[in-house]
């Protein structure tokens, strides 16, 4: 289930850009109102499938075109944005959250020391739209996908971009959404896996306009240790299964969902 929330800033006229990490944690406090022990057991275990934990739910905020940037802070001049949070536990992770929005009408995100305070406006709920066998997206927060490299006798993680090699991040990216899927229904994926394919006249087209077709976000639970995220931001197809489609779609595509990654839309 996906949920649209209009969103108007009260007290600040600004949000800091790497805004990721306070925004998921409202997002906890929110789940809280209605259920502690949800959201403490969503937050500090997860659902786990091969040594890896997965919170099934992804968000992205939607800044309207007249937003500006100055520096590294997003001028918000209180005007409304938009919200979309996204999971298929409508039982529990969306059930959970609506009631805490009703109940606290209003989401609290603190960046570098500033508390900014959106009004909840109105909560909707989108209609599910329809997957085909050949899907296009375009993406509402980036897509990471990674691997783990050795360098100096450590395990380091690399950041995949568009030009990796095909079939290793198509790998990388099935065997993601095959957990996804099995965790969501209870039953291992047998299915064929999808075929991930970028949009290559919109990366020439960035290319050729020296704009970025990567994003770098600074997760920042320490400030004296951010952690750097680098995701893609490039429209993309997906061709295959219908209902593993489907799962991305809720849970978001790749890795780190849960910090406001991989949330997408159909073109």
């Amino acid at each position: 289930m996906r949920l649209k929330l209009n969103l108007l800033p009260i007290n600040s006229s600004h949000l800091n850009v790497n805004y990721n990490y306070s925004l998921s944690a409202a997002i906890y406090n929110l789940l809280r109102f209605s259920s502690k022990d949800f959201s403490e057991y969503l937050h500090d275990v997860g659902f786990s499938i091969d040594g890896k934990s997965y919170k099934l739910f992804s968000f992205a905020l939607k800044f309207n075109s007249y937003i500006k940037i100055n520096k590294n802070k997003i001028m918000l001049d209180n005007k409304p944005i938009q919200l979309f949070i996204s999971s298929p536990l409508a039982d529990d992770f969306i059930k959970n959250f609506v009631l805490g929005s009703l109940n606290s009408q209003r989401i609290e995100l603190v960046t570098e020391d500033v508390k900014t305070i959106f009004d909840i406006q109105t909560i909707e709920s989108l209609p599910e739209p329809k997957f085909n066998n050949v899907n296009k997206f375009r993406l509402l927060s980036p897509l990471v996908l990674s691997t783990g490299i050795k360098e100096n006798n450590k395990l380091k993680q690399k950041f995949l971009r568009t030009d990796h090699d095909k079939d290793e991040l198509n790998k990388i990216f099935n065997s993601n959404l095959f957990n996804k899927y099995k965790l969501v229904t209870g039953k291992d994926y047998t299915g064929e896996p999808l075929l991930l394919e970028w949009d290559k006249d919109y990366i020439k087209k960035r290319l050729s306009e020296n704009k970025r077709i990567t994003k770098k976000v600074s997760v920042i639970k320490n400030k004296a240790n951010p952690i750097d995220i680098i995701g893609n931001v490039v429209p993309f197809t997906l061709t295959g299964n219908k209902e593993l489609v489907k799962i991305g779609y809720y849970c978001g595509f790749g890795e780190k969902n849960s910090l406001g990654f991989g949330l997408a839309e159909l073109e």
